[in-house]
């Protein structure tokens, strides 16, 4: 198997510390908001990661950390503490915003079919063991006291920036036209490990430096050292991490060990909306559950974001999603036509070509775009065999679409049912409604179907209905 490695810049034959087991650590959500579906891209690699180390026949232990306590709006230790923001706007303390917003978390994870990690820990239950570490840092030198909390010196940390080999010193001069600078850090990158919290600070823990709570980064390098020892397999997050979190990560970890602590760091890249970048103001920070609304299967996104490679930025349309939405149905269909015909009539060596041909694929740094399409070349073989449906379920072990529970969906309807002429001239003053502009009445029919158990798929065909 082979991954590319961020650390390196290029694809590397994946070795784990012990043929036992993968020593895995994701970089989890700060549980204040609603995860948008950009942010279930990198759940989604995550979790086809986790299927193709299992296809090769690894075990694994993985731990995905949940940010309960508050994390700065900047990461350069910067701004207003996003758990206290969201707790204030919405009336409840930031221990209720976290428990909620957890939980439709891992709905969303089961939503898309992404398997949860074995271990999921949460900030606040590892506090104590956050103030031993920061504690021994300071022993070595390498944290340093002010007025406002404990910041790591990363003088000391001649290593610093070579995952992200970002010229600090332009990054800084960037960084200090965006922020107020703190006169009493030694250099500006340095970072806080503990911020020391003033009095009306609700999420505050008692230490040896008076009452405060940790810093963003010192958590996962804890986590991560509870858990998988001071050396791990691989960590994965979004490209969005590598230029301060995850540097700081290792800056952490590494001075406190002084070992490498992660062999391969793995990186998803950014989805765009409509070629740009994903923006409350812009009103297109979409979420899973947006996606129902309109209609679609959470899978249909999943299937959208197998048809990217992902390390390269994946642009998301409503027009790709329909694309995603009717190939998934056209996948199920195809399938279910091999599901029904007899086995043993595909030679067993042709069988295990297939397997031996996705199985490289997706061990090729999760070529998974290549191995959806190996699926369909065999779906399109002209002889219909139950060899090839069991290969699709081979196949579904890594892609995730959860082929065997809809493998029962019709060819000639691609998953839409008869209806009645009522839903149908619904479905008529819907789209003239659309046409006329009038999209208050358009989403008034929409959610009056929705609650006859109807859903309407927009597509370039034309509406797909379909009965829930």
């Amino acid at each position: 198997m082979k991954v590319y490695n961020t650390m390196s810049r290029k694809k590397e034959e994946f070795k784990p510390l012990s043929d036992e087991c993968v020593t895995i650590y994701s970089c989890g959500p700060t549980v204040y908001n609603y995860a948008h579906i950009g942010n279930m891209r990198t759940y989604v690699f995550m979790d086809i990661l986790r299927r193709s180390l299992k296809l090769n026949g690894y075990n694994l232990k993985h731990v995905m950390n949940i940010t309960d306590v508050g994390h700065l709006t900047s990461d350069g230790d910067e701004g207003e503490d996003k758990m206290e923001k969201a707790a204030k706007t919405q009336k409840k303390t930031p221990w209720e915003i976290a428990a909620y917003f957890t939980s439709v978390f891992f709905e969303d994870l089961k939503r898309l079919n992404i398997e949860k990690p074995e271990l999921t820990p949460k900030a606040t239950e590892h506090i104590d063991q956050m103030i031993e570490f920061v504690q021994e840092l300071c022993a070595k030198g390498y944290g340093y006291e002010t007025s406002d909390g404990i910041y790591f010196d990363i003088s000391k940390f001649p290593r610093y920036g070579r995952l992200s080999r970002a010229n600090l010193e332009e990054q800084l001069a960037g960084a200090s036209e965006r922020v107020e600078v703190n006169n009493e850090k030694r250099h500006p990158a340095d970072f806080a490990i503990w911020k020391k919290a003033p009095k009306e600070h609700i999420m505050q823990w008692p230490s040896p430096w008076g009452m405060g709570y940790p810093g963003w980064h010192i958590e996962c390098s804890t986590m991560s050292r509870e858990y998988l020892g001071d050396c791990f397999d691989i960590h994965t997050g979004g490209v969005d991490h590598i230029p301060i979190h995850h540097e700081n990560e290792i800056a952490q970890s590494e001075a406190l060990t002084g070992k490498k602590s992660v062999d391969y760091w793995m990186h998803s890249e950014f989805l765009l909306v409509d070629n740009g970048k994903m923006s409350k103001s812009l009103g297109n920070t979409y979420t899973v559950s947006d996606l129902i609304e309109k209609g679609y299967s959470p899978l249909a996104y999943r299937y959208f974001c197998l048809n990217g490679n992902y390390r390269n930025k994946l642009n998301f349309t409503w027009d790709a999603l329909d694309a995603a939405q009717t190939s998934l149905n056209r996948l199920y269909a195809a399938v279910s036509k091999h599901k029904a015909a007899a086995a043993g009539n595909i030679p067993s060596e042709t069988i295990e070509e297939w397997k031996k041909e996705f199985a490289e694929a997706v061990s090729d740094d999760l070529n998974v775009p290549l191995g959806l399409g190996i699926l369909w070349k065999v779906l399109k073989n002209g002889e219909k065999s139950h060899d090839i449906y069991e290969f699709a379920l081979y196949a579904d072990a890594v892609l995730g679409l959860s082929i065997e529970e809809n493998s029962d969906v019709k060819e000639e309807d691609g998953g839409e049912q008869e209806v009645s002429q009522e839903i149908l001239e619904l479905v008529e003053k819907r789209s003239a409604a659309k046409k006329a502009k009038d999209f208050k009445t358009a989403d008034e029919i929409r959610d009056q179907l929705k609650n006859m158990g109807i859903t309407l798929i927009d597509t370039k065909e034309g509406v797909k209905i379909v009965k829930d």
